[in-house]
């Protein structure tokens, strides 16, 4: 008996860790703010620094969203979120969880 329970307390831990690493970090950025967003970043919570611009050469108008994958490889969930928007203005939201927020907004 105790090999069983042994073997399906295994089987539960290694399903678990599978689906840690599975989990879904798209999540759709909100503009609802006046301003276009210009750059937008997501660094998860243990890096010391600003991962590149995500919208690259692209720009998040004022009154649209876009869904984008916050996933680096590095198995983390929380994230660091920096938005610069058009008139220069920079907001900053730590410590959002992605593997379990699927819309976050942006608004004046």
């Amino acid at each position: 008996m105790k090999k069983i329970s042994a073997a399906f307390a295994l089987a539960i831990l290694a399903f678990g860790v599978v689906q840690a690493s599975a989990l879904d970090r798209r999540v759709r950025i909100n503009n609802e703010s006046s301003y276009d967003i210009v750059e937008f970043y997501a660094s998860n919570t243990g890096s010391r620094s600003w991962e590149e611009d995500i919208l690259g050469r692209n720009i998040l108008p004022a009154g649209h969203s876009v869904v984008i994958n916050i996933d680096d490889g590095s198995g983390y969930c929380k994230y660091d979120f920096l938005a610069v928007f058009e008139d220069g203005d920079e907001v900053v939201s730590a410590d959002n969880n992605v593997c379990e927020l699927s819309q976050f907004s942006f608004t004046d």
